[in-house]
């Protein structure tokens, strides 16, 4: 895992940071429980157990679970019982999930587990932070959330591997059994106790960790939109008059203000741009593609920094049922039910769509001699023989349509289970996994703009273009991508640039070339 597995990350009775997640979900870092959090573990443990020792039935402790919990369970099934909820519950299908989800849902249940709130054991909490600093993955199936009582299936599969039993992927990614990657990394399986088992499943941290790292990468994404944009608007010869700053402070939207300042500052130094800037300019009426990209990547700011206060409220909360009360006090409760974090997935997959969808656009006018101004049809080096990016904008034009199929919201549907208990569920884990698809899809979109606007800007020499995007340009041409010239293998060139939008080089080059945008 490299020099970055040595980073450690410490868990106590607080919320873990959105920098936590991504640095253990995607970055290998190590975890261990901070003091405040072995204390509280400990304390909740004894009002356990003290429950799980009188007479009178307790859910969760001495009980069955959903439609079963009326059926008391004697002392000694009870071991069996906490055994049996997670192998039956450990029901996933379909294929692998991706190794960081796996990572940030075991951090996010090892975060409500340091609450003290659940009632787990000490020794079982510091497994799963063993397990997370040893790279120890377990295999978790893409279907079986519902995603309320918690992302149960997908928390299953990394309880059973807590326990010594199912298939996990060791640091290498090799797949074994889960016995045989704990005893290479010298840890011990435990065997649960009472109420751990509905510890270990009862939570939302599936969907919460893929919203926040959609959230970051959106975060990444929608200042590159910005550039790509401004890359547009200059290689289509529109003004900049529309991002002055006394236009938007007209109407206040955050987003919308950050989103022009940044359009006004990577243009401010465009030679492409002062060359039709002066007051003969007639262009104050570009195509809305151009001249609403801060109202549309704006309202994307400010949905996503609401998605981020949800996101942050349930990094601080204590996600379980039952969960223990500081007197001691164990009661039943619903705040399993995933939907205030499955709305806000379903609004980010809404705005991922849209931000493609200007995008696209923009990418088109590009390719339209009618309302390109003057370039050649679709940047073609000799039209006729060659395509230019013809098929480029094609292949963005169909992940847009894509995007678009999944914006449809998952959180509206419900699917009654466990023999009508569970009569209204929140969809969220589902939400989430296509919240992912559309984060890609967003990416390989900017990829393609980003990768057309510079190939037209070096159609327009010798007009020079603004610093931010010569710096892009020249990132891409290091690489062999964006250059004018005949017709060439195009696919790699439009990995590259992915890959570019994704990683933040593009971001990185053009705020090497201007500073910091918003």
């Amino acid at each position: 895992m490299g020099n970055v597995a040595q980073q450690m990350v410490e868990v106590g009775v607080g919320p873990v940071s959105f920098e936590d997640v991504v640095a253990v979900a995607r970055h290998g870092a190590g975890v261990r429980l901070a003091d405040d959090a072995v204390a509280a573990i400990d304390t909740a443990r004894g009002f356990v157990e003290v429950l799980a020792a009188a007479p009178t039935p307790a859910y969760g402790i001495s009980t069955g679970f959903g439609a079963l919990a009326t059926k008391h369970i004697p002392a000694e099934q009870r071991e069996l019982l906490q055994r049996s909820l997670v192998r039956s519950h450990a029901a996933g299908t379909g294929p692998e999930v991706e190794r960081e989800v796996v990572r940030g849902l075991m951090l996010l249940r090892l975060s409500t587990l340091a609450t003290g709130r659940t009632g787990i054991r000490l020794e079982t909490a510091r497994l799963m932070a063993d397990m997370l600093t040893a790279g120890i993955t377990p295999v978790v199936r893409e279907y079986g959330s519902l995603g309320c009582s918690g992302d149960l299936a997908p928390l299953s599969h990394c309880a059973l591997a807590l326990l010594g039993e199912g298939e996990v992927h060791d640091a290498e990614g090799r797949l074994m059994p889960a016995a045989q990657a704990l005893a290479a990394a010298g840890l011990s399986p435990v065997t649960l106790a009472a109420k751990e088992g509905l510890a270990l499943i009862n939570g939302t941290d599936g969907m919460l960790g893929m919203l926040v790292l959609a959230l970051t990468d959106l975060d990444l994404l929608l200042r590159t939109a910005d550039i790509a944009a401004a890359m547009s608007v200059e290689g289509q010869l529109g003004t900049d008059r529309v991002f002055a700053a006394e236009l938007h402070r007209l109407r206040p939207h955050p987003g919308q203000q950050l989103s022009a300042a940044n359009l006004a500052m990577i243009l401010k130094d465009s030679g492409v741009v002062a060359s039709h800037r002066g007051p003969d300019c007639n262009r104050v009426q570009d195509a809305y593609s151009l001249r609403c990209s801060p109202q549309v990547h704006g309202a994307a700011r400010d949905t996503i920094e609401h998605a981020a206060r949800v996101a942050k409220a349930e990094l601080a909360s204590a996600v379980d049922n039952p969960v223990v009360l500081e007197d001691g006090r164990v009661e039943s409760n619903g705040n399993f039910h995933g939907a205030p974090v499955a709305y806000v997935l379903d609004f980010a997959a809404i705005v991922s769509a849209d931000v493609a969808s200007i995008s696209e656009r923009r990418t088109d006018r590009f390719l339209d001699k009618a309302r390109n101004h003057g370039l050649p049809p679709f940047l073609a080096h000799d039209p006729g023989v060659d395509s230019g990016h013809m098929i480029a904008h094609y292949a963005q034009a169909a992940v847009v349509s894509e995007l678009k199929r999944l914006a449809v919201p998952a959180s509206v549907d419900s699917i009654p289970s466990s023999a009508m208990q569970e009569d209204h569920v929140s969809m969220g884990w589902h939400a989430a996994r296509k919240l992912r698809r559309s984060v890609d899809g967003l990416t390989r979109v900017l990829a393609i703009e980003v990768l057309t606007a510079a190939r037209a800007l070096q159609m327009r020499a010798p007009l020079v273009p603004a610093s931010a995007s010569r710096a892009v340009i020249e990132l891409l041409a290091e690489a062999g991508a964006g250059v004018p010239g005949p017709d060439r293998y195009l696919s790699p060139e439009i990995e590259t640039a992915v890959e570019m939008v994704r990683s933040g080089a593009v971001l990185d080059a053009a705020q090497a070339a201007i500073g910091p945008l918003n």
